[in-house]
């Protein structure tokens, strides 16, 4: 492509018959027209990637919705509101722990390999720094998305407290961490090292997070379900496992579909850019980072249709029957594991990617049953086993000339075992795993443990058995009749409140065993 620059140097040579004043005043005029409508083109060229990285963090945030909504319905009515509290509270007090200090932990260059050390509270940023606003909001969608699958795990029987400190300390920290890792400039695994000392000279390859985001949440849930202990109910007095099953399958599919469409942005949006020209490449003329967006999405979709009709043949033959909250969840599952390598791998290679991502769910699933392992919803199993397997997957389906699309700035990068790349991607993914895993362990773990020695982890079981959402939030999420409605009942049916008869400082509980009077 052209360059846009102009110099007046450059055209006094073309206006050969005019004075050489005339020639220089023109040439400057034209150099001055030229420059104005270049830096027009550069302006509306940022503003359109901005936008784009914006709408895609809108798209990472309304998953926040779907996972409220997946939550809700996968649990028991009378943990409804308990839920859906604490998905509200992972954005919100992640908001404020990013802000202050998580941005500046995973992003804040200059930095060393481990840890960032700039831009807390957004001091000097977006200033020294190559990216905008758009892109704090984008990487504190995806913070958050990690806190929310914690929770999943540590669904109805943990105190309010408990969440409130792990959201924090996971986006606050925990997770900048990770992503510092993989995804700065500065980090010591990440495949854009500014100093081109790359892990295995590649580098980990986890494009939109299956390590970083699915990973960590995964694995945090773990360690909290694990401390907690199964819910009551849940195993038997001889140790065989009791469903205890989500009230609401129609809120469970309202949520996978919330997650799906977001994920559009997740996968496709983690390029940040859009106006960026291939050059002639495979696609023609028109290619360029708009097309592999466009893989991106297909392979995403193809991923997560391929684990969910996965789950729903398989599922069958195991269980004998078609379930949705099953299939909803082999869907999650596939989109979880090509999170990885959505933007490097073939259309192809993405349905092996959904396949055996099913396949690791179930396994992972029969596995937790066996060590008494309770998780309302899946999410250790699903986003922390899925999530390793597509970090494997993308070690051995990358393809070369996607991985110089997508990380540039090297005539020579590992790409796939499979693809005849060499083994060096995957070793750099099977460190990812081993110290996502250890490096989680080592801070979550710990926490929980204290919090449950603090006694600031678990309810009580009086308080469990009759729901969080009477004991802890004052009433239910489901308003089954309203007692002060009186418009659509008859009168003649009309049913009045029992009030205390006595009128004493210590009134005695009312006898609600009596008839009620009628009107």
């Amino acid at each position: 492509m052209a360059s846009l620059t102009c110099s007046a140097s450059d055209l006094v040579p073309l206006f050969a018959t005019s004075t050489s004043s005339n020639a220089t005043a023109v040439a400057d005029f034209l150099c001055d027209r030229f420059n104005a409508i270049s830096n027009s083109f550069n302006d509306t060229a940022y503003a359109i990637d901005n936008t784009f990285l914006l709408f895609s963090a809108y798209l990472v945030f309304a998953m926040q919705l779907g996972f409220a909504m997946l939550c809700a319905g996968s649990v028991r009515a009378k943990n409804t509101m308990n839920i859906m509290l604490t998905n509200v509270l992972d954005a919100a007090a992640g908001g404020l722990s990013y802000y202050l200090f998580g941005f500046a932990f995973a992003f804040g260059t200059p930095s060393n390999g481990f840890i960032g050390r700039h831009f807390f509270g957004l001091r000097d940023y977006p200033f020294s720094f190559s990216g905008d606003y758009s892109y704090f909001l984008y990487q504190w969608a995806f913070a958050i998305a990690a806190a929310g699958i914690t929770s999943g795990s540590i669904a109805e029987r943990t105190q309010f407290v408990a969440y409130l400190i792990y959201s924090s300390f996971l986006t606050g920290f925990v997770y900048p961490i990770v992503s510092h890792w993989f995804w700065s400039p500065d980090g010591w695994a990440s495949p854009i090292r500014s100093n081109n000392n790359l892990l295995f000279g590649s580098g980990v390859i986890d494009f939109a997070g299956s390590g970083v985001v699915h990973m960590v949440g995964g694995i945090a849930g773990l360690w909290g379900a694990l401390i907690e202990g199964p819910r009551i109910g849940r195993f038997d007095r001889s140790g065989r496992s009791v469903a205890l099953r989500g009230h609401s399958a129609s809120l469970v599919v309202l949520g996978s579909f919330l997650l799906w469409f977001g994920w559009y942005g997740f996968n496709p949006g983690s390029f940040l850019t859009i106006l960026k020209r291939y050059g002639d490449g495979v696609g023609g003329s028109h290619y360029g980072q708009w097309s592999a967006i466009g893989r991106t999405a297909v392979t995403t979709t193809l991923a997560g249709c391929t684990a969910a009709l996965t789950t729903l043949f398989s599922k069958r033959l195991l269980a004998g029957h078609w379930n949705v909250t099953d299939v909803c969840n082999g869907l999650l599952g596939g989109f979880a594991a090509i999170t990885s390598g959505c933007s490097v791998v073939e259309p192809w290679a993405a349905i092996i990617c959904g396949f055996v991502a099913a396949w690791v769910l179930i396994g992972c699933n029969m596995v937790a049953e066996k060590l008494k392992y309770d998780d309302p919803l899946e999410a250790a199993q699903l986003h922390g086993g899925c999530g390793a397997w597509g970090l494997l997957f993308t070690g051995l389906f990358a393809k070369k000339a996607y991985v110089k699309e997508a990380y540039p700035g090297r005539n020579v990068r590992p790409y796939g075992l499979f693809m005849g790349g060499g083994g060096r991607l995957f070793a750099a993914q099977v460190i990812q795993i081993l110290v996502v895993s250890g490096w989680v362990t080592a801070t979550m773990g710990p926490l929980f443990y204290f919090l449950h020695k603090l006694k600031l982890l678990r309810i009580s079981r009086d308080d469990e058995m009759a729901g969080m959402d009477l004991t802890r939030h004052g009433g239910f999420a489901y308003a089954y009749h309203d007692e002060d409605d009186s418009s659509r009942r008859p009168a003649e049916f009309m049913m009045t409140k029992v009030e205390p008869t006595e009128t004493s400082s210590t009134s005695p509980t009312p006898d609600y065993t009596r008839p009620l009077s009628v009107v």
